[in-house]
């Protein structure tokens, strides 16, 4: 055999001298740096001029839509409060019509009972429309005192101390929208005059 087939290859150990990456072997060159492309002033500033322009072409627009958009959101809201009224208006006539034709009848051709019985007809009318459209009225008597509802016109004395601080009479109903207060009932309210008990 030739000396060639018992030929031993060392391996190379990482870290050894003359190893890739080992101490004091040659580093390799590091790649040139690429010069970052520059643009000319004069075309930067054409540029950010047209951008410029870009944005205030679409702030002018968002402005004229917004300015457009609230004109158009005030003209709805008129509109739909105009036909909300109409709705009212139209719902009270029939009332309104009954209610004239008893404002001018000859007192001395029709007897007492038959306009009393006229004008209650009307208000009846008129409370079915109402209640129809959310409308209570506020006139109970012997409720607790609430400022949320009632106005206190005066003070009197009271029965006993279970009536303490409720609604005595009604001055003036008050009347409600559903939840909204219309205008709260002006009331007299009672108070005991006598020690309240104590609680519990």
């Amino acid at each position: 055999m030739t000396d060639k087939k018992h030929r031993h290859t060392e391996p190379e150990v990482e870290g050894a001298p003359g190893a890739p990456g080992a101490p004091g072997a040659p580093e390799a060159p590091a790649a040139p740096a690429v010069p970052l492309p520059v643009e000319p002033p004069d075309q930067a500033i054409l540029r950010l001029e047209r951008e410029l322009d870009a944005l205030k072409d679409r702030y002018l627009r968002l402005a004229a839509e917004y300015d457009n958009f609230r004109k158009r959101t005030a003209k709805e809201r008129a509109e739909a409060w105009v036909r909300a009224q109409a709705e009212v208006v139209l719902r009270l006539v029939d009332a309104l019509d009954d209610l004239a034709r008893f404002a001018h009848v000859d007192p001395e051709q029709t007897d007492v009972r038959t306009i009393h019985d006229g004008v209650d007809l009307v208000e009846r009318k008129f409370w079915k429309e109402l209640e129809a459209l959310g409308v209570t009225r506020v006139d109970q008597i012997g409720v607790p005192f609430d400022p949320n509802v009632h106005e206190a016109v005066t003070m009197q004395p009271a029965a006993s101390p279970e009536q303490d601080h409720t609604v005595g009479a009604v001055l003036q109903a008050g009347y409600k929208l559903r939840d909204t207060l219309l205008r709260p009932a002006r009331v007299v309210v009672l108070q005991s005059q006598g020690e309240r008990p104590a609680d519990g």
